[in-house]
């Protein structure tokens, strides 16, 4: 097994070689990563190329390289900015027709609120760019490298229409989480304006709140709250 937050990822044998099997159980997940990398197909962003398309199931080519979060800190914190270039280019790609909407940030802090998280600053802060294609999960758990240069962005099922400066800040402050450098580091090596991107941290704080009390493991909601409870020093700090 590979990897795989919300389905099964493995290699497989097939008359070319080795290929990546990713199965999902979410239409939706599925339809979308297929939809993402037939978009990009075309482009010089090094994403998987598909190999065959099944219901619930993709094949696709393996990419070279190590994951960024398996990297030593100063490793990682400089893939991620490298990778800003491409997440730059992605943003001037043409979103494909259908792809889904960005999340629903006003439903997430209902959401939130209800499920009795620790108190957060929650306010969707207001559009200041057109909707672009969004990669929906920019982590270093999804980007490969090697010797320093960015050779894939895997799992693009969560891809969607949305605010530039929100996919910014979902990956800094992502990062932020084992790495206070990071929300400074990947908001000036994209160009953004640090505050803008600051202004979603909380979003993104409910949002995978949400997800770890849902999913699991307990470990890690009780590691998040913990830190929620103490914002902003917790996590989120302009560092």
């Amino acid at each position: 097994m590979l990897q795989g937050a919300v389905g099964s990822v493995r290699l497989v044998e097939s008359p070319a070689g080795a290929v990546v099997e990713k199965r999902m159980a979410d239409p939706l997940r599925h339809d979308t990563e297929v939809l993402a990398l037939r978009a990009l197909r075309h482009t010089d962003l090094p994403v998987p190329r598909l190999v065959e398309v099944r219901p619930g199931t993709i094949l696709m080519t393996l990419m070279p390289g190590e994951r960024l979060d398996g990297m030593s800190a100063d490793a990682r914190l400089d893939g991620l900015r490298a990778s800003t270039a491409l997440l730059r280019r992605l943003h001037e790609v043409p979103p494909p027709p259908g792809l889904p909407p960005a999340p629903d940030d006003a439903l997430i802090i209902r959401r939130y609120r209800e499920a009795g998280g620790p108190p957060l600053p929650l306010v969707v802060p207001p559009p200041t760019h057109a909707p672009v294609f969004c990669h929906g999960d920019w982590t270093a758990g999804n980007l490969l490298a090697t010797d320093g240069t960015i050779t894939a962005v895997i799992d693009w099922e969560a891809a969607h229409l949305g605010d530039p400066l929100r996919e910014v800040s979902r990956a800094a402050w992502g990062a932020t989480r084992d790495d206070p450098r990071a929300l400074r580091a990947v908001a000036d090596a994209y160009g953004a304006d640090l505050a803008l991107v600051h202004a979603w941290s909380a979003i993104h704080a409910a949002e995978l709140w949400l997800w770890f009390s849902e999913a699991g493991p307990p470990e890690y909601l009780e590691r998040l709250t913990a830190d929620l409870v103490r914002w902003p020093e917790g996590c989120g700090a302009v560092a």
